[in-house]
C-alpha cells in the first residue's frame, strides 16, 4: 500500500552503508536545518551493513515518527535502498542526499523554490559555472567522471544533464513514485536511470548548482566498480528502449 501524503513537506532518504559513526550528527544536522526553516519533514534511512547503523537510527527515533531505519544486512545497493524508501515516503516532494554529508543541508535552499513552481525532478550538480566545489576529488577520479560522462551521453543521451551523479535529487511525490516504481538498478548508476525515466517521461528537470566537497570515500572500486557500472550504463539503455515499445504500443491501442 502506497503511504498516503499528510501534513509533511518533505521526506528526505538518507541511503547509508556502515555509517555508524556519522549517521546521528548528520540527522540532527539535517533535522536543525528545515526547523530553523520551517518546514516539517521526515528523515528515512536507508542502511546496509552490520555495523550497527539502523539499530543507532531506531534508538535515536524512539517517540519521533518523522524518522525511520530500513535497509539489509548485506549490501544491496545505493539504487534498491532509495527505491525502497520511496515507497514509504509520506512528503509533499521526496529527495535524498548522502549520509556523509558532502551537499550541506542548507543548499536545499537552491532547491526548494522550483518544487514550489511545480518542477517535477530538481537535481543538484557540481559541473555548473556557479558550482562551488570545496575539496576536488583525486585528479584520476576526476579524469574517470569526465569519461564516464561522455560515455553515458553516447549510450544513454540525457540532453542538458552536466552532472548526474550528484547525490543531492528532489521530486514532487506522483513523480517520484512513477519513476521509483519504473527504475531497476541497484547500484549507483541509478541516478541515471532516474534521470533518463524522467526525461522520456516528460518531466520537467532543473539542474542546479550546489556546494560540494569530496569526503574521500573509496569504497567504489576503480576496476570492478567501473565495470559494473559500463554493464549497468547498457541495461539502462535496454529498459529505456523496452519503455519506449511500451508506451508506442498503448498509444497504437488507444487509438484503435
Amino acid at each position: 500500500m502506497i503511504p498516503m501524503p499528510g501534513n509533511i513537506d518533505l521526506t528526505l532518504i538518507l541511503p547509508a552503508y556502515n555509517e555508524c559513526s556519522s549517521i546521528g550528527s548528520t540527522i540532527d544536522q539535517a533535522f536543525a536545518y528545515f526547523q530553523s526553516r520551517g518546514i516539517h519533514a521526515e528523515i528515512i534511512v536507508a542502511a546496509d551493513g552490520t555495523d550497527g547503523t539502523r539499530e543507532l537510527v531506531r534508538q535515536k527515533s524512539a517517540g519521533n515518527m518523522d524518522l525511520s531505519a530500513i535497509g539489509h544486512e548485506e549490501r544491496s545497493g545505493k539504487g534498491r535502498g532509495v527505491r525502497e524508501a520511496v515507497a514509504l515516503a509520506r512528503g509533499r516532494f521526496v529527495g535524498y542526499a548522502d549520509a556523509d554529508n558532502k551537499v550541506p543541508f542548507s543548499e536545499y535552499d537552491k532547491i526548494q523554490p522550483y518544487l514550489m513552481q511545480g518542477v517535477e525532478v530538481v537535481t543538484g550538480s557540481r559541473a555548473l559555472a556557479e558550482s562551488e566545489i570545496e575539496r576536488r576529488q583525486p585528479w584520476y577520479r576526476q579524469i574517470g567522471s569526465k569519461g564516464f560522462h561522455q560515455f553515458m551521453q553516447l549510450v544513454v543521451r540525457l540532453p542538458g544533464i552536466h552532472d548526474t551523479q550528484c547525490g543531492f535529487k528532489f521530486f514532487q511525490r506522483e513523480a517520484a513514485l512513477e519513476l521509483f516504481q519504473l527504475q531497476k538498478i541497484d547500484g549507483y548508476m541509478f541516478d541515471v536511470e532516474v534521470l533518463a525515466l524522467a526525461h522520456r517521461l516528460g518531466y520537467g528537470i532543473q539542474e542546479v548548482a550546489i556546494r560540494w566537497r569530496d569526503d574521500g570515500d573509496t569504497r567504489l572500486n576503480l576496476v570492478s566498480g567501473n565495470l559494473r557500472n559500463v554493464r549497468d550504463i547498457f541495461a539502462i539503455r535496454a529498459s529505456l528502449a523496452r519503455l519506449g515499445e511500451r508506451r508506442a504500443a498503448a498509444i497504437a491501442a488507444g487509438e484503435d
